[in-house]
């Protein structure tokens, strides 16, 4: 069995020309969800993009400091990686990929990155998931722990131990 690895995965700043790429990444994790509404295609199409401007403009107020990232494999943008670093966590406010780098060791990539980071910082990472992302099962592998629930969202924490820690 042949296991399968990442292409190149690298990371660069969002920006205008991006906003199309990162609206079909926010609403290819939403598609599935509302298929039982059996809504028109267009009706679909317009809360998508409704929902995706109110969570934009939401990150963008409440984590106004965070690095707003486009994931790249190879040459493909493939996902987003929104983070905010502060000086008592690393907190991941977004991530998600299209469904055709799912499951391929993208989201290890880039999760045991800002782990490695954490660690040398001394600081957990923290992220909010929806308590039946299939993901859990991938932050539970990496050590993360749930912390807190608000009923929809688990809050889940990866804490550094002591002797990863650098000085």
């Amino acid at each position: 069995m042949t296991i399968p690895v990442p292409p190149p995965v690298a990371l660069r700043p969002a920006g205008p020309d991006d906003a199309e790429f990162l609206y079909r990444v926010y609403a290819s994790t939403r598609y599935e969800e509302l298929a039982p509404a059996g809504w028109p295609p267009e009706q679909v199409e317009a809360f998508l993009r409704m929902q995706f401007r109110a969570q934009s403009k939401h990150y963008r107020e409440y984590f106004p400091d965070a690095s707003f990232d486009v994931v790249v494999c190879g040459a493909a943008a493939a996902g987003r990686l929104y983070v905010d670093r502060r000086a008592d966590e690393i907190r991941i406010v977004d991530i998600a990929l299209l469904p055709e780098f799912r499951r391929a060791g993208v989201g290890t990539c880039l999760l045991t990155g800002l782990l490695s980071e954490a660690a040398a910082a001394g600081v957990p990472v923290r992220i909010n998931v929806e308590a039946n992302n299939p993901a859990q099962g991938l932050y539970r592998r990496l050590g993360f722990e749930r912390t807190g629930t608000t009923g929809v969202y688990d809050l889940m924490q990866w804490k550094p131990s002591t002797d990863h820690r650098q000085t």
